[in-house]
């Protein structure tokens, strides 16, 4: 055998046993989990709350919130927090030439795409 086809092979057998159970078994009743319920407080969350839309629900305004907390900084999400009661504010950063609402409004979009996947 080649040196090389050698080094893969090994590399398939450890990548193999990273990904093993251990030799734990478990049964099919175990293969289905629930998916994590995401929820947290914050500003995000007391914004989306507050703002009276229909589906503001408790669950829906945490899980908004948990992904915002993995997604924006503390100042990032006051700044988005602000759109909940003014809407037009969102539509006068994405709208703005200044560099700095251009970067928040790429961070607030993926975040917005994300917490839409996520929470609905």
């Amino acid at each position: 055998m080649k040196p090389t086809t050698i080094l893969i092979a090994g590399v398939a057998a450890l990548t193999l046993a990273a990904c093993s159970s251990g030799g734990t078994r478990y049964s099919s009743a175990n293969a289905v989990r629930s998916p994590a319920v995401l929820f947290s407080t914050g500003p995000i969350f007391s914004a989306c709350r507050s703002a009276g839309r229909k589906q503001a629900s408790r669950e829906r305004c945490g899980c908004v919130q948990a992904v915002a907390n993995q997604s924006l900084s503390a100042d990032d999400q006051r700044r988005g927090a602000r759109f909940f009661s003014d809407p037009h504010q969102a539509q006068v950063v994405r709208q703005s030439d200044r560099s700095t609402d251009e970067r928040f409004w790429r961070k607030w979009r993926d975040y917005s795409d994300r917490a839409a996947r996520l929470c609905t």
